[in-house]
């Protein structure tokens, strides 16, 4: 359980949550693991088994404290508020920066100059980790490439030129990527990024955990209250949850890319785990959907420091603090959206 950015997460399983007095009290098995006033709090998050009384859930309604409710998987069930105040506020908020081209590009700016940030940072990785010196060359050209975009980045003043930028420099780094598999390279070769339906395994992998992780990321806007389907970075579409894959971009490859690299070289995935379909499409069986799953999950409890909190939080817990903090920008109470830079 954490408490963070006014918000109390909590994710111990079986965990009951009582109001005593004016605090907010988590048990775990009859012992009391945290106690924190009710007035300090903004939102409660609880994900999975996890029980509330019915007399704390209406003290967070009448004290204007959300309380939403996630899957084990971190899937958005549902979310309890009072009377509708602030969210309102928050989406009319939302909808006039999506108006707002300059805002609406300076947002965009931002979470694909931390994209390319978090993606150079893997391919640095790769390039200390082969002893292959034609390969490292290659990754550490490809990261140069990419430090170029960030640099030329400041210089767009369009959602478009934005998209231009991520666009070349998203072709540099899957152009390489397939070069840090160092297990059942045959297998995984991958010679471009597709989809709809993904032809190859790699692309495969990658676009069920890139799933996984939009999920993770509507869940989280969903928590603080903001629509999912009015993004700034990606057109959009009827159905279309523009808003979760724009925070998913900056996210992509700390938690799916590196991840599935991880799971080929420790051969925790083969060619035995993917099926072809019609047509010539890939997909990954169910014994590989059920490894990739588990390993997900485990990933997400794995910790590092934030920059902005400056403590150490879980990467699950990375959406919902990046939702909060881009609902803080929308409000006007940042002066601009600091997206999430790992290293």
């Amino acid at each position: 359980m954490k408490l963070l950015l006014n918000t109390l997460y909590v994710m111990t399983q079986g965990a009951y949550l009582t109001l005593d007095h004016e605090t907010v009290k988590v048990e775990v098995e009859g012992k009391t693991q945290l106690q924190v006033a009710l007035h300090h709090l903004g939102a409660i998050f609880t994900m999975g088994n996890v029980m509330m009384s019915p007399f704390l859930m209406h003290q967070c309604t009448e004290n204007g404290k959300a309380v939403v409710f996630l899957g084990m998987n971190g899937q958005f069930l549902a979310r309890v508020v009072g009377k509708t105040t602030g969210n309102v506020l928050l989406r009319q908020a939302q909808y006039e920066a999506v108006r707002d081209a300059e805002k609406a590009a300076s947002i965009a700016r931002h979470i694909v100059a931390a994209k390319l940030q978090n993606s150079r940072q893997i391919l640095l990785r790769g390039a200390r980790e082969t002893e292959n010196t034609e390969i490292e060359s290659g990754l550490r050209h490809a990261a140069e490439a990419l430090s170029h975009a960030i640099h030329e980045l400041k210089k767009s003043s369009t959602i478009d030129e934005t998209r231009g930028m991520e666009g070349i420099s998203a072709n540099a780094y899957f152009h390489v990527f397939d070069t840090m598999v160092k297990e059942n390279r045959e297998t995984f070769i991958m010679k471009s990024r597709n989809r709809r339906p993904p032809r190859d395994p790699m692309n495969a992998l990658l676009s069920f955990l890139y799933t996984l992780l939009l999920n993770d990321c509507v869940s989280a806007l969903e928590g603080v209250g903001l629509d999912p389907q009015m993004g700034f970075l990606h057109a959009l579409r009827p159905g279309r949850p523009s808003l979760g894959l724009d925070l998913m971009e900056e996210l992509r490859s700390v938690l799916a890319d590196r991840l599935a690299l991880t799971l080929i070289n420790l051969k925790q995935l083969t060619e035995k785990d993917f099926e072809g379909r019609t047509g010539g499409a890939v997909y990954l069986n169910e014994a590989g959907r059920k490894t990739v799953v588990v390993a997900y999950q485990k990933r997400k409890q794995d910790e590092f420091t934030h920059h902005v909190l400056e403590e150490k939080i879980s990467f699950g817990l990375i959406p919902h603090v990046q939702a909060r903090l881009l609902a803080r920008h929308l409000r006007g109470d940042m002066e601009e959206y600091i997206p999430i830079l790992y290293s």
